[in-house]
């Protein structure tokens, strides 16, 4: 599962690293959190970054608002999901991050917050899917969701799953609306384990009302939710 990341980068950065036109302004965010409003590149327009809401209303959820429950579909399977298979062909998009939390259970109370990022620490996209929908008022929206696979033996320390990441040259092949399904499903795996650090954060990530650079900053132990440290990270 992916439920909270960051892009931490700025406009400028952005743009340079995507090759996208980014209208407007950005301010870097540390705690992504389902149902908000963040950049996204669609397969529809390649070339510049969109703002849709974290948490899709599938086809058959017309009118509903952004939901919490679809922020994830299985890599394995979304090709096959009545909710989402018509997404995966047809609507495709990345998800600029540089960095995603997963929480450690240590028993049945405890858990302890952990980033991971690439070893550069460069930003990366996620392999999404996208929808469309009319709200209540008649105005069109979009959403988005992550797509999951199984962990690398980095994050399965912490988490059986972990968000795709794609290699940045397959970027353009995710956004190929050309592609065939079978060469689409190739590009959802478990990003290299060698390329990508994990390290303890602080427990202000499991606030969405906490957005500050101290998020994505190193902790000198693991620090559970309580706030206390801990020898077991």
């Amino acid at each position: 599962m992916c439920g909270r990341y960051s892009l931490s980068k700025s406009k400028i950065q952005l743009e340079e690293r995507f090759q996208a036109e980014m209208l407007g302004e950005f301010n870097p965010r540390y705690n992504i959190a389902p149902t908000q409003l963040v950049p996204v590149i669609t397969s529809d327009s390649p070339k510049g970054f969109s703002f849709f809401y974290w948490g899709i209303t599938p086809d058959f959820g017309k009118n509903k608002p952004v939901s919490q429950k679809f922020i994830n579909a299985k890599a394995e399977t979304v090709h096959e999901k009545i909710s989402f298979k018509n997404s995966f062909l047809k609507r495709r998009c990345l998800v600029p991050a540089d960095g995603f939390f997963e929480w450690k259970r240590l028993g049945k109370k405890t858990k302890i917050p952990y980033r991971f990022t690439l070893a550069n620490e460069e930003a990366f996209a996620f392999a999404g899917i996208w929808e469309e929908y009319e709200n209540e008022f008649g105005e069109s929206n979009h959403t988005f969701l992550i797509l999951t696979t199984e962990s690398n033996s980095l994050v399965s320390e912490v988490h059986d799953r972990m968000p795709v990441i794609l290699k940045k040259e397959d970027e353009k092949k995710w956004l190929d609306t050309y592609r065939s399904q079978e060469d689409l499903i190739k590009l959802l795996t478990p990003y290299q384990v060698d390329e990508m650090l994990s390290y303890t954060v602080s427990p202000l990530v499991n606030s969405v009302s906490n957005d500050s650079p101290s998020i994505i900053r190193k902790t000198s132990a693991p620090i559970d939710q309580f706030g206390n440290y801990t020898l077991f990270g």
